[in-house]
């Protein structure tokens, strides 16, 4: 009897032993799945985001290559002449600093000796607090290529601003739509540091619907897409109360 309590303790302890070493196996294999799969996830993580990186590298470097000033392609066989008149600003680009905000209406005119020159009213608020609806007037310098130009502008009260800027000519019809670029300041990557634009239209409602996709594409190739604002005309500048006075 004793002797086979003792075999068949043997026996049980055996299978005892070998259970719980299954099961220390089973626990160590899981632990090592478990941490397996965690390794694979980072690795997987680490991966995406090196990828992402890359990404952004090369993306960041071909919107400098595409944005080159240097590369703006402008307005072919310009026509001063029919670009001349009046035109409204519905759209607008703002540089850094003080600049005029709103009834943005220009007026180009050619001189006698085929020059041309403009002048500007606009709604605009000096030392920071003072709405005045502004004057300003430009004369403009050719260059070797016909759409780009070179303004001398200021304004006609002292306290307005003044200074050169580069006039392109990106696109036009001449008849209903306009849009203009300049480049204040090229950044160390060839690209503009400091620019501003205008969407002009001949017509004080806005473009036409058949105008705004043309626009559109525009202000992509000029990388200045998403980056415009709406400018409005509520005849601030028709009330001559309005206008700065020194």
């Amino acid at each position: 009897m004793e002797g086979g309590l003792a075999v068949g303790g043997g026996r049980g302890g055996s299978g005892l032993q070998k259970s719980l070493c299954n099961t220390r196996q089973q626990y160590k294999t899981h632990t090592e799945k478990q941490r397996s799969s965690v390794s694979c996830l980072l690795l997987f993580l680490l991966t995406r985001m090196l990828l992402y990186a890359v990404a952004l590298s090369l993306l960041a470097v071909s919107w400098a290559d595409d944005c080159q000033v240097s590369n703006v392609q402008v307005m072919q066989n310009f026509d001063r002449t029919k670009y001349a008149g009046s035109w409204y600003a519905v759209g607008k680009k703002d540089p850094d600093g003080l600049f005029l905000l709103d009834n943005i209406v220009a007026n180009f005119t050619i001189t006698p000796d085929s020059k041309m020159t403009a002048t500007a009213l606009g709604r605009v608020i000096i030392f920071g607090h003072w709405e005045v609806c502004a004057q300003m007037f430009a004369t403009f310098e050719d260059t070797p290529d016909p759409a780009k130009f070179r303004m001398r502008y200021w304004g006609i009260a002292a306290a307005l601003q003044s200074g050169n800027d580069e006039h392109w000519v990106i696109d036009t019809d001449y008849e209903n739509y306009a849009i203009h670029y300049s480049c204040r300041e090229v950044a160390a990557d060839g690209t503009c540091h400091d620019s501003y634009s205008f969407v002009f239209s001949r017509h004080p409602e806005g473009l036409r619907p058949q105008d705004q996709q043309v626009v559109t594409t525009k202000k992509n190739d000029i990388c200045l897409l998403g980056k415009y604002r709406r400018v409005s005309h509520t005849g601030y500048c028709d009330n001559s109360e309005n206008f700065y006075r020194q």
